[in-house]
């Protein structure tokens, strides 16, 4: 590679800027991001160029946050975060920036539950008995809606069944016949 410019500052500001496009970004590492957008959930913080990663509302403060404008952060500005993963599947960078701030005197962390592994069911209580299914009594015909249940209605009228064409006739079934 060569980089050509009238003096050592551009020749270094071009490297640096050509080494910022082609660099990879690593998990852990400290960058220097500026807020790109702002959403409901968090906001995109660009730690590289063209190199976009999510700042969870969760990983904004130690505090709870309803808004993201409530850290005062908008889009343009300038924030320190950390890389803290990047999703093997969909390439997405994870960052936060309460990692890089001391955690206030006192705080306590949220419990979170503990979701069940993907594929494993958390257990059910015990069903009672289901008894004798031999008789079914009190059960509702089926065709006929009664509640979750769908029941049969025997006296079921069809409303097109009246509106037979009045003046029907099998000419269409003739029409090769005519000249």
């Amino acid at each position: 590679m060569q980089v050509s410019a009238p003096n050592k500052e551009s020749i270094d500001a071009a490297i640096g800027k050509i080494k910022a496009i082609v660099a990879i970004p690593e998990v852990g590492e400290v960058y220097e991001g500026t807020v790109r957008s702002i959403m409901p959930y968090g906001c995109f913080v660009e730690i590289m160029p063209g190199k976009d990663g999510l700042l969870h509302i969760s990983e904004i403060d130690w505090k709870r946050l309803e808004t993201v404008e409530e850290a005062g952060l908008k889009e343009g500005d300038k924030i320190t975060v950390k890389l803290m993963e990047i999703d093997q599947k969909t390439g997405k960078y994870k960052l936060s920036h309460r990692v890089l701030i001391p955690k206030p005197e006192g705080y306590v962390e949220r419990e979170r539950r503990q979701r069940p592994e993907r594929g494993e069911r958390r257990n059910r209580p015990e069903r009672g008995e289901r008894g004798d299914r031999g008789e079914r009594r009190n059960r509702p015909e089926r065709g006929e809606r009664n509640g979750n249940r769908f029941e049969h209605r025997n006296d079921y009228h069809d409303p097109m069944a009246e509106h037979e064409p009045k003046d029907f006739s099998d000419a269409l079934d003739h029409m090769s016949d005519i000249d």
